[in-house]
């Protein structure tokens, strides 16, 4: 979904600045946008590691200028019953990159969003905010707090102009689903959800640059489903 939206936000004119944990990947996705016309640099991310983000923020400033738009698209899925015994290693690294670091890249990027009042932040979270899986209570109640972050920073910050909005995938076929066998995928979806497929990261993409368009500016704390029906149909 981050490759998904990079490359439509530097389709549209955007000057995209490409993190992630992984060097080789950030490269791929900039050497893409590149390739085909648009602008965006790089960099290697740790989102749990503060002063790494601080340092990113900073060299996306001087590389790119200030930052208009955030998108807070880090994240993990670490399988976690509650009886078990790494349930307090999961649950604590789970929240420093699905929570704590949506936080720690707002808070770098606030002094640019803030600057001309029309900043957009649009944060990642997922239908687990809206529900629940047994054995993911770690990622349920980090995407439960992605939602009630939203809504605090978008009443917080809506004097400033910045708007703070939400986007919630469902089944996607992204990273975080590609050991999931494709019979089980389709049964899922046939079962679930009301389109009978699983979404494609381009889906999402378009989901969250509708929030940050400027024909957007009156939309501030909404939580944009995009589950192909899911959360709307009677289990």
């Amino acid at each position: 979904m981050g490759r998904a939206t990079a490359r439509l936000l530097a389709s549209e004119g955007a000057a995209v600045a490409v993190t992630d944990l992984d060097d080789t990947a950030v490269a791929a996705v900039v050497d893409g946008i590149v390739d085909d016309g648009g602008r965006a640099a790089g960099w290697a991310l740790d989102v749990t590691d503060a002063a790494a983000v601080t340092r990113v923020v900073d060299a996306v400033r001087e590389d790119l200028g200030p930052v208009d738009i955030l998108v807070n698209n880090a994240g993990v899925s670490i399988p976690a019953p509650v009886a078990g015994d790494g349930y307090e290693d999961a649950w604590v690294a789970t929240f420093e990159v699905n929570l704590t670091g949506h936080v720690r890249l707002l808070r770098a990027c606030l002094p640019d969003l803030t600057r001309n009042g029309d900043g957009r932040v649009v944060n990642v979270a997922s239908t687990e905010a809206l529900g629940a899986t047994a054995g993911l209570s770690p990622y349920t109640a980090s995407k439960h707090g992605v939602v009630g972050l939203t809504r605090a920073l978008a009443v917080e910050l809506g004097a400033t102009g910045v708007t703070v909005n939400c986007v919630c995938p469902g089944p996607i076929n992204t990273g975080m689903t590609a050991a999931i066998p494709d019979d089980m995928k389709a049964r899922f979806a046939r079962r679930r959800v009301p389109l009978r497929r699983y979404g494609e990261p381009e889906e999402v993409a378009h989901a969250t640059l509708g929030l940050v368009l400027p024909a957007m500016s009156y939309v501030n704390g909404a939580v944009l489903v995009v589950d192909g029906g899911m959360t709307a149909q009677n289990p």
